[in-house]
């Protein structure tokens, strides 16, 4: 299930301001079930960038070689608004599932 969800936990950092793979992945292990190698990483953001989910730009880094930076597009925006909607949904539905089994 975890590997379902990555690419939207992805594309919700990408909200925030661009990144480079290195930094995403140490974002998503700072989170309680969703650590994250950088041999899963990068071949997600390659897939996003396939599927046009998010843009990349090379930037110049002062400690080392050039990072590419991902940054969600506008197509990323609306999968990951129709995400948002589907994920409160099921949330909700498996919560009452839950609440239910407890009685």
């Amino acid at each position: 299930m975890r590997k379902g969800l990555l690419e939207y936990c992805v594309m919700a950092l990408l909200t925030a301001r661009p990144r480079y793979g290195y930094e995403l992945a140490q974002e998503l292990g700072r989170v309680d079930g969703l650590l994250t190698s950088e041999g899963t990483m990068y071949p997600l953001l390659a897939r996003l960038r396939r599927e046009r989910l998010v843009e990349t730009e090379w930037r110049e880094s002062s400690g080392g070689p050039p990072r590419k930076y991902y940054r969600l597009s506008p197509a990323g925006e609306r999968a990951l608004l129709g995400f948002r909607k589907e994920w409160a949904a099921l949330r909700a539905a498996v919560d009452g599932l839950l609440k239910e089994g407890v009685r």
